[in-house]
């Protein structure tokens, strides 16, 4: 294998794999008259990304993926020659050369499933921060680490939840598909974030994936049962409280100085406002109004400061109502004037001390 190729562009589609693919897993790249592919391979993923380069002879060979982030990082170069010598990879610039050992290529095969649909990319990158941040980070029972994804006609919905609150976002597809998976949120959140315009959504029994132009992450997909949004009853609602919502995330976060450890908040809502509260019996207490659109009875729920803000920080720039049911059912967050991508968040309330 002997190619050219921009550094900081090989730099960038490497470091995407590397971050995508355990540690330890080695890279191939395959250089031929289309450019050169960067691609990792486990028995769980398969990623691969495009480069543009120069061929002068076409090859395939796999190298750590560590020193070969690093390297590249480091370059200090427009381009990089990449020339098989013996049983090493050479990075030759202008006034320097590193060489990397070759590793044992990989017979498992990276083609990805079939493509169902697509998406535009940045709403579901958006969609995807929203729902993907609901997720357990660790969790024995795997359906709260992933995000379900389902399509329906011209409509998917991604869904995830921690136990304590649940984001649904609904957008919609280029093309009408079908499916219905759960998928690891910190690989799919990654994914997305590497993607860009069209991504097209891939599905094979018991695998998804993503594509885009210079990009493809398949994986296997969770072995757990399905969340469900209609789990959750929201039938009892009697109160809603209308606002922007950045609005009530500042005063969140000025009020939550004074919670207690658990960081509980009460929304004291009546009249034209909603009044919040907290104490700390070493730091004293505190307390904001804010002017809102009430309706409904009086009601004063409280919600724990962090999953608030978190649930706020999806409906950043816009009013949002939150429809509130009476005891320990959730509350329902919803932009007031929906847009092209509709996110629903629930959020479950505390006991306040």
């Amino acid at each position: 294998m002997d190619v050219t190729a921009p550094a900081h562009r090989l730099s960038a589609a490497v470091s995407a794999a590397s971050r995508l693919l355990p540690a330890r897993t080695g890279l191939r790249l395959q250089a031929d008259a289309a450019g050169l592919t960067v691609a990792g391979v486990t028995s769980d993923l398969a990623v691969r990304f495009g480069c543009p380069a120069t061929t002068h002879t076409d090859g395939s060979v796999v190298v750590p993926a560590a020193p070969l982030v690093e390297t590249l990082k480091v370059l200090d170069a427009e381009l990089v020659r990449l020339v098989v010598e013996g049983s090493r990879l050479a990075l030759r610039l202008d006034n320097a050369r590193f060489a990397l050992p070759l590793l044992p290529a990989s017979d498992l095969a990276s083609d990805p499933p079939a493509q169902v649909s697509e998406v535009d990319g940045a709403a579901f990158a958006s969609a995807l921060r929203i729902v993907a941040g609901t997720a357990a980070k660790d969790d024995p029972l795997p359906l709260f680490t992933g995000v379900r994804l389902q399509a329906s006609g011209f409509r998917l919905t991604l869904t995830a939840s921690d136990r304590y609150r649940m984001a649904v976002a609904r957008l919609p597809l280029s093309s009408p598909g079908s499916l219905d998976v759960l998928v690891p949120a910190s690989l799919l959140t990654e994914a997305a974030r590497q993607a860009s315009g069209v991504v097209g959504l891939h599905l094979a029994p018991g695998r998804f994936g993503l594509s885009w132009r210079d990009g493809l992450v398949a994986t296997a997909v969770l072995d757990a049962g399905f969340l469900s949004e209609e789990s959750i009853a929201t039938g009892a609602v009697d109160t809603t409280v209308t606002l922007p919502a950045d609005a009530l995330a500042a005063a969140v976060r000025r009020v939550g100085v004074y919670a207690e450890d658990r960081r509980v908040l009460t929304l004291e809502v009546g009249g034209a406002q909603v009044r919040l509260a907290s104490a700390r019996q070493d730091t004293g207490e505190a307390e904001e109004t804010l002017k809102a659109e009430v309706s409904g009875g009086r009601t004063s729920p409280s919600f724990q400061a962090r999953y608030l803000l978190d649930a706020l920080a999806a409906f950043a720039g816009e009013r949002v109502t939150l429809a509130i049911q009476p005891g320990m059912r959730a509350c329902v967050l919803r932009v007031a004037e929906p847009g092209e991508v509709e996110v629903t968040y629930y959020l479950m309330p505390m006991l306040a001390r």
